[in-house]
């Protein structure tokens, strides 16, 4: 039995964002029940050099669209990365999962070996990566999609919503 690329991305990615617009809805639910200011949670961090929760928000979406579309053979969307509220990451959550929800499945079709580059880093100091679909599929974009989706649950958990593995399962 083959797995369908299509459902080994978008399908995981779909599950996956509903899960994280599910804690975002918490989240802006219980800062407002208790009071507490968003940007609480908005700039939480568990460590000095580790990217912001909104960051990790916008990062997981990039890389949930920006996998799907090269798989796709699309140039991924880009998005301002200029939301400062939970309604406003949960707004790119949707845009995401609406994103994802227009891909072809058709468009996957042999996206198993379909060559994709991609160029990390800033201008001048760029990383050039090489992938084949398959692996870039396995081997970095939905590693990359679940480590920041756990970061995001973990910064919730740390900073005492209460969610469990339901949530992160879904």
């Amino acid at each position: 039995m083959n797995i369908s690329m299509h459902n080994a991305s978008v399908g995981v990615y779909l599950k996956i964002l509903g899960n994280l617009n599910t804690m975002l809805e918490k989240a802006e639910k219980w800062t407002a029940d208790r009071k507490i200011d968003p940007n609480a949670i908005l700039l939480a961090r568990l460590a000095p050099d580790m990217f912001t929760f909104t960051r990790q928000v916008q990062i997981a979406t990039d890389m949930a669209k920006g996998t799907a579309a090269r798989l796709a053979g699309e140039e991924p969307p880009r998005y301002e990365d200029n939301e400062t509220s939970l309604a406003d990451l949960r707004a790119r959550v949707a845009k995401t999962i609406a994103y994802l929800q227009s891909l072809k499945a058709e468009a996957f079709a042999g996206s198993e070996t379909r060559a994709i580059t991609l160029k990390l880093g800033p201008p001048g100091k760029q990383l050039e990566m090489n992938f084949v679909g398959l692996d870039y599929l396995q081997g970095f974009g939905t590693p990359n999609v679940y480590f920041h989706f756990s970061m995001v649950y973990a910064l919730l958990r740390h900073n005492g919503l209460e969610i469990g593995k339901r949530d992160y399962t879904g």
